[in-house]
């Protein structure tokens, strides 16, 4: 019994470091999409300035899905 016990330890340290990586990793995604919906909406307001407002609150609508993933990976690492 004493044996299971210790492998069972054994195999938890091993583990241990990966739900950072994991989290890392999930923010990875969305870090790129933010930043390629921010570039797309500065071009698009350069190309038409009278949509700046209508652009601004469609950029920050996205920003907040966009974002959305990278808290669902966060509590993805917290739980495995």
């Amino acid at each position: 019994m004493n044996d299971l016990l210790l492998l069972a330890q054994d195999t938890t340290t091993k583990f241990e470091g990966l739900g950072t990586i994991g989290y890392g990793l999930a923010a990875i995604g969305p870090g790129v999409g933010i930043g390629i919906l921010v570039g797309k909406t500065a071009e698009a307001m350069a190309r038409q300035p009278e949509m700046a407002g209508q652009l601004r609150t469609t950029m920050f609508l996205g920003i907040a899905f966009t974002e959305a993933l990278a808290l669902i990976g966060l509590v993805a690492g917290f739980l495995f």
